[in-house]
């Protein structure tokens, strides 16, 4: 039993630490090969090297090369977000299945919320120490973006958390079958409300914005029904049962989303 759940530990706690290293070092590598590329700019015409793009002519290399990993690493926090969802999700679909072979599998769902919250909270902003020098106080106090990607984190923690204790039978009361509705329907909402600063420069930052709220707007409103229909899941009403299995069916449609964001 002991055995089971280190691996089950491991698989949540311990990939996303392996996975988020090389990305890192992908979007540092690319910092240096951006930066020796920005030297080429000044060459003439027909020595250009058109491998790399210009983000912005008016931004400097060390900047241009700065927003490249930005974008990076955003997109890979997004598609592992998008991954733990999904599989949470579908582990929820096969939970009847599952079960009856391996008794941990009803944690699985619970467990993808509180590693993809642990994940946000710690790696979503990597300027952050103790990857960056900048100090949490300060930039939850000064930058919006930063405090949002925090707010998500715990809202995914408190979800993972909740349904965690619910599922070892620990919580029973029955408020505690709607935290998750609200929580989720709370967190959708919030991301209307996203603010996205990271690559907003160049002469289609514009269309990049419009992009990004497009995506945001898709993950709100499967983020809401996921909520409403958990939410009915949960009541003793007629239809039950189809919201029992539509709101995993929404998880893993928003997982998929995620895994495809693109700035």
């Amino acid at each position: 039993m002991k055995r089971a759940w280190s691996q089950l530990l491991l698989i949540f706690i311990g990939v996303p630490c392996l996975m988020a290293q090389p990305a890192r070092q992908r979007a540092e590598d690319k910092i240096e090969q951006l930066a020796g590329t920005a030297q080429e700019q000044s060459m003439p015409e027909g020595h250009h090297n058109h491998q790399e793009p210009v983000l912005n002519e008016s931004v400097n290399p060390e900047n241009q090369a700065k927003l490249l990993a930005d974008k990076r690493e955003s997109e890979f926090n997004h598609h592992l977000a998008g991954l733990f969802v999904a599989v949470g999700g579908i582990f929820i679909l096969l939970q009847a299945a599952l079960g009856k072979r391996w008794t941990l599998a009803k944690y699985i769902w619970p467990a993808s919320f509180l590693a993809s919250g642990i994940f946000v909270l710690v790696w979503s902003d990597t300027e952050l120490w103790p990857f960056g020098g900048r100090q949490w106080l300060e930039a939850l106090q000064h930058n919006r973006e930063v405090l949002q990607h925090k707010t998500f984190a715990v809202l995914l923690v408190g979800l993972g958390s909740i349904e965690w204790l619910r599922v070892k039978g620990t919580l029973r009361a029955a408020w505690s079958g709607l935290v998750f509705p609200l929580l989720a329907i709370a967190g959708s909402i919030l991301l209307l409300f996203h603010q996205h600063e990271g690559g907003m420069h160049g002469p289609s930052h514009m269309d990049l914005m419009a992009q990004i709220q497009s995506q945001h707007l898709s993950y709100a409103v499967t983020g809401i029904g996921i909520g409403v229909a958990k939410g009915a899941a949960e009541l003793r009403m007629r239809g039950r049962k189809i919201f029992a299995k539509l709101w995993p069916t929404l998880m893993v449609a928003l997982g998929i989303l995620l895994m495809f964001y693109r700035e």
